[in-house]
């Protein structure tokens, strides 16, 4: 989505272009016996406020997010999809176009691995990962985790973890109030997000309740109806994918479903010859889309003008788009959510005193260190070291013309005698790399701490660790301040200094 001009022909607006959002405006046509519905079903599920007081005037646009109800409110990118959602709706506002951002709770997956554990860091900066396990009488079956409960929830964990953080006593406090006993996986999630978020003033909206599946019937049997068509038209985007050299994130087959049924508290998939699907269209509430297909139901079901994702989330849009194109007749600005590292003035002032910039410090771990004990490495054993490097290689590169005049058939050997003197020599460079932090324990000490603040594990911050920390570290005001400094016009990664 950087470069749209690249992808323009799989979505159909320019994210960069302000009168995107208007154009998307124009184009909804949602009736105002649904919005009254929607709107009931809401104050429903949130209780009154402003913010659906002013969904329900005519001509007000939704700008959504969405992310899976993940244990203790899940990777910190989950915050920062909502802050850009909410970036999007205070511009849509000041351009005149009213507009409220609602948080689509993705309760209907159903891999309750990837929503069972939340990884922080202690004061000492230390990963931990908390879990919470699959009540009994759930194992092997395919649920929404949406309406898992939440059994034994390692508050107390959590309580040691963070003990030693300034503000960790007010994220406790939300975290208890949300995960009281007896809450299910979406009830602790939305409830500790909106304590987290409250002043960005998110709708939640809960895909399972009855009253919104209710709303989406209608559309539900429209897919039912055009089942194969829908199949094939899928089929063909995949193939302009592929062939344009993209990767389909979703990948689909002639036996592939759209739909899955939700029987007796399970999500089973439909398994029916195409023409067959039709015949359920009597059953719509009781069925559930399929990847591709849910996030054009969210759009049916809201007034979208602009939905906020992550990379590979807006990449199934560019697979969506034909059921859009089909069944809705519009579809909303697809908008990268803005990406963030979060370091403090001890992280910044190492990166300083070492020379590190972006770049060198969003690398993995043990590159980081390399980075940092390079500096500690004298420069005159550095600089022989790069120098002979380069000499061995040229030196190989004469060999290889002398070796392939006199026999060709040696080049393979040759390919794998420099591949072990490559190797080698990285090696050693290795070791000095491990014997410079040992010599010198501070530097070390201070590698690892950058290295598990900015990329634990070797993942991204944001992709591990959850905002609990950095709330229990700057406060809790850390997402408005969040907000604050994103910026729409920057898609690029950003470090964000508190």
């Amino acid at each position: 989505m950087y470069h749209f001009d690249r992808v323009a022909g799989y979505y159909a607006h320019d994210p960069h272009k302000s009168e995107s959002y208007a154009t998307a405006a124009a184009q909804l046509e949602y009736p105002d016996a649904r919005r009254a519905a929607l709107v009931k079903a809401l104050e429903a599920q949130n209780g009154p406020s402003p913010e659906l007081s002013k969904l329900a005037q005519p001509g007000t646009v939704a700008v959504v997010t969405g992310q899976q109800v993940g244990l203790f409110s899940g990777p910190a990118y989950t915050v920062f999809k909502a802050v850009t959602a909410a970036k999007v709706t205070a511009n849509l506002n000041q351009q005149g176009i009213p507009a409220v951002t609602i948080f689509w709770l993705a309760s209907e997956d159903h891999d309750f691995p990837e929503v069972n554990h939340v990884d922080v860091f202690d004061a000492d900066h230390r990963p931990v990962r908390l879990m919470v396990d699959l009540p009994k009488q759930f194992e092997g079956q395919t649920r929404p985790v949406g309406n898992v409960p939440v059994t034994a929830p390692p508050i107390e964990a959590l309580r040691k973890t963070l003990h030693g953080l300034p503000h960790a006593d007010e994220v406790m406090a939300a975290v208890e109030a949300a995960y009281r006993p007896g809450v299910t996986m979406t009830e602790g999630f939305r409830a500790l997000v909106k304590s987290i978020l409250g002043k960005l003033g998110l709708i939640f909206l809960d895909p399972l309740d009855p009253a919104i599946r209710a709303i989406g019937a209608p559309f539900i049997a429209e897919a039912l109806k055009n089942a194969p068509e829908l199949k094939a038209s899928l089929l063909k985007r995949n193939h302009e994918l592929t062939s344009a050299g993209y990767h389909a994130q979703v990948h689909m087959e002639e036996k592939t479903s759209l739909f899955f049924l939700l029987e007796n508290g399970q999500r089973v998939s439909l398994r029916k010859k195409d023409h067959e699907f039709a015949e359920l269209a009597d059953r719509a509430a009781e069925i559930s889309p399929n990847a591709l297909l849910r996030p054009v139901l969210q759009d049916y079901l809201l007034p979208s003008v602009a939905y906020v994702g992550g990379p590979a989330e807006l990449a199934y849009f560019a697979q969506s788009k034909v059921i859009y194109d089909r069944l809705l007749g519009r579809m909303p600005v697809m908008v990268a959510r803005s990406c963030f590292t979060l370091i403090d003035s001890r992280a910044s002032k190492l990166a300083k005193r070492y020379n590190l910039g972006l770049r060198d410090i969003t690398v993995a771990d043990d590159l980081l260190k390399d980075r940092i004990a390079k500096t500690l490495i004298p420069e005159s054993l550095e600089a022989s070291l790069e120098k002979n490097t380069s000499a061995i290689s040229r030196e190989l590169d004469a060999m290889s013309r002398e070796i392939g005049a006199f026999d060709p058939t040696l080049g393979a050997a040759l390919a794998k005698s420099r591949a072990k003197i490559t190797h080698q020599v990285e090696k050693l460079r290795k070791k000095m790399t491990r014997e410079a932090l040992r010599r010198d324990q501070r530097a070390a000490a201070e590698a690892e701490y950058l290295g598990n603040l900015i990329y634990p594990h070797k993942h991204l911050q944001e992709r591990l660790y959850s905002i609990l920390p950095f709330l229990a570290k700057h406060g809790m005001d850390l997402p408005e301040q969040i907000f604050n400094d994103a910026r729409l016009d920057c898609p690029d990664h950003r470090i964000l200094s508190f």
